[in-house]
């Protein structure tokens, strides 16, 4: 990975924990918390694929919200719960990792960008709430483009930018359909996984996989 010109990230998932904003409420919503939360992550990402082959487009933030509706009939949270979840989803924590991973990429040089499905306002409010709004060169939305990913319009938007090679992008994902969109489309894909989980099966396999942000240093 000695040709790297541009560092690529994932942000919900990747840097961010999505299942932080449940979390906060775990005392009201009890030992159910985590289930809700995966369910409500595997809706909204089941919602952006389906809207995307439906070329009925909603932003990420409607979909989120879209998403949590179903979640909390199917988990019987009290609907009074709703706004305190989304807005708690706004500032999302990082994983503990990530600020100083970041700055030290920052002062290796290197192109630092988020590449996203959220809507640019949710980006830009989601890294100065944890104080990383001077870490990134690009904050890139899907918004810019009209889809999600794993479309390759997505994927082109940095390239199309920073006027590099796709091959001289490191994109890390902790989706394994989103490191396989990436890996796919040509970027050096790299997998974030914390949790040991085991790989998709669509066609691209990475050559490199870390369980958190500390490993990359080496590898870049």
């Amino acid at each position: 990975m000695k040709n790297i010109k541009a560092i690529i990230f994932d942000a919900y998932g990747t840097l961010f924990d999505v299942n932080s904003a449940a979390e906060k409420c775990k005392d009201q919503i009890g030992d159910k918390w985590e289930g809700f939360a995966n369910f409500w992550r595997t809706t909204q990402l089941e919602y952006t694929w389906l809207r995307s082959l439906m070329k009925r487009h909603k932003d990420f933030w409607k979909i989120t919200e879209d998403s949590l509706d179903k979640s909390m009939k199917a988990f019987n949270i009290d609907p009074s719960m709703k706004d305190e979840l989304l807005n708690l989803y706004k500032v999302l924590s990082p994983f503990k990792e990530v600020p100083e991973v970041l700055k030290d990429l920052k002062e290796k040089n290197f192109k630092l960008a988020i590449l996203s499905n959220g809507t640019p306002d949710l980006l830009n409010e989601l890294v100065k709430s944890n104080n990383l709004d001077n870490v990134f060169d690009d904050l890139f939305s899907i918004e810019q483009v009209g889809i999600y990913k794993p479309d390759s319009k997505v994927y082109d938007m940095p390239i199309n930018k920073y006027c590099i090679e796709k091959n001289e992008v490191a994109f890390l994902s902790a989706n394994t359909w989103d490191v396989s969109g990436g890996g796919n489309y040509g970027y050096q894909s790299i997998w974030v996984n914390r949790n040991k989980n085991i790989f998709d099966n669509l066609d691209y396999k990475p050559n490199n996989e870390v369980k958190d942000l500390r490993e990359l240093i080496n590898l870049v």
